[in-house]
């Protein structure tokens, strides 16, 4: 399944990887995707944070695509609209994952992003506050993290192979065009501008 965080549900991008030789999907920012099947999820982060979340018994996995509102300056604070906004990311990805069958004790996770890649944010530091959320949400939630690539100076290609919970990461040091960096820029207003909506359940 793939929808927005907003729970609107849209067409991923699907198609089939003729290097990995495997049936992949594509999420943007603001999107999630869950699978039962071998399948490879993908996408490219900058100051964004995408949490890969899998059970290690059934296979079943996703990845969501998220990254924090300005919230004021007040994104340290567990009620802060950031803090609110981040949980809403990371708990509709476990739902769906519990949804196709996933069990809560068998969660595991590996998360990446939150490259310092966006210059002149109203907030500083935005990669290093996605970062610190999510290794915070996950330590509350007794989610595991097997391991990690946060941080850095460099946005990075995801692959994350749900049914083995492998990772390949891609570190774009050398990207010419503005297209990543751009494309966050448009989420970060989106997201500034709006709220999540609708009902989370807690697991």
């Amino acid at each position: 399944m793939s929808a927005r965080l907003e729970e609107e549900v849209i067409a991923p991008t699907l198609y089939f990887d003729k290097h990995f030789d495997i049936e992949a999907a594509k999420i943007l920012p603001g999107e999630y995707y869950v699978t039962t099947r071998d399948m490879m999820i993908v996408t490219v982060l900058g100051s964004c944070v995408s949490a890969c979340i899998r059970d290690r018994v059934s296979g079943i996995g996703g990845m969501n695509h998220f990254m924090l509102p300005d919230g004021q300056g007040d994104g340290d604070s567990p009620l802060s609209q950031s803090a609110r906004y981040g949980a809403y990311a990371m708990e509709v990805l476990i739902n769906q994952l519990l949804k196709n069958g996933a069990r809560r004790q068998n969660l595991e996770a590996k998360v990446f992003g939150g490259g310092n890649v966006l210059r002149g944010f109203t907030v500083a530091n935005v990669g290093q506050r996605n970062a610190s959320f999510v290794r915070r949400f996950l330590s509350i939630e007794n989610i595991p993290i097997l391991c990690e690539d946060l941080l850095d100076i460099y946005p990075r290609k995801v692959y994350f192979f749900a049914r083995t919970g492998r990772v390949l990461v891609k570190k774009l040091k050398t990207v010419h065009n503005n297209t990543i960096v751009q494309r966050e820029r448009d989420y970060s207003t989106r997201i500034n501008y709006g709220s999540a909506e609708g009902q989370v359940e807690l697991f």
